[in-house]
């Protein structure tokens, strides 16, 4: 990703932060692939705007699964990255997610919960209606903003942060999210990503102290054009 391309993605910047619509696909800290995550693109980008020399900073406080785009915080100094790592921790950062699926959900909208389980080895995780396995209680609410025949877009709104939590628990009601094999899904997507966005996020400036809101654009793909008029 190239200067111009990544400036593409910029959704807001600051001298503490750096926010941006991260692509389906894209790392976003490096792994066994060796890929080049978007905390290289940011501090590469970041060293060209500001004519950097030597090292740059970039944090990343939180993390989107590589195969989800959508609204993403990077930050910019040290003291951005604990303050943010502490908010994220502490369930102090409000997110929303859109989801699309080809099966509509049981109700309008609902609260569930589960105990997750994770099996690291697999990278996989396994949502069970009882603590009785163990696993971690997780916790989300949807709406089904909107349906249109075998496509249904829904908000989801986590209210615990466990890995892959939002697609393991649609798919544990019977509505695997478009394109997530990984997760009962029939079939992967042409581009491999799967239809869940990270629409916005919300909280206080770990700096400026000051309400913060980040609304992400949905992605240029087939399954999302259905739902292009949706504010």
């Amino acid at each position: 990703m190239n200067y111009q391309e990544f400036l593409q993605i910029v959704m807001y910047e600051d001298n503490h932060l750096l926010v941006v619509n991260k692509p389906s696909g894209m790392l976003v800290q490096g792994d066994q692939t060796g890929d080049t995550p978007i905390s290289e693109h940011a501090k590469e980008y970041i060293a060209k705007k500001y004519d950097k020399q030597g090292k740059v900073f970039c944090g990343t406080p939180h993390r989107i699964d590589r195969p989800v785009s959508g609204t993403l915080v990077l930050a910019r100094t040290s003291k951005a990255l604990e303050r943010m790592s502490k908010m994220f921790q502490e369930r102090e950062v409000d997110k929303t997610y859109w989801a699309i699926t080809e099966k509509r959900p049981p109700k309008t909208e609902d609260t569930i919960t589960h105990w997750l389980k994770k099996d690291t080895t697999k990278n996989l995780t396994h949502a069970h209606m009882s603590d009785k396995k163990g696993g971690l209680k997780s916790t989300l609410t949807y709406r089904l903003v909107r349906a249109l025949g075998d496509r249904n877009l829904i908000e989801v709104k986590p209210l615990t942060g466990r890995p892959h939590q939002i697609r393991v628990q649609l798919a544990r009601i019977g509505c695997p999210i478009i394109g997530d094999v990984k997760y009962g899904f029939p079939k992967p997507t042409k581009d491999g990503s799967i239809a869940l966005h990270a629409r916005s996020i919300s909280f206080e400036h770990p700096v400026k102290k000051e309400p913060f809101n980040v609304v992400s654009p949905i992605p240029k793909a087939f399954v999302w054009s259905f739902f292009e008029d949706v504010v």
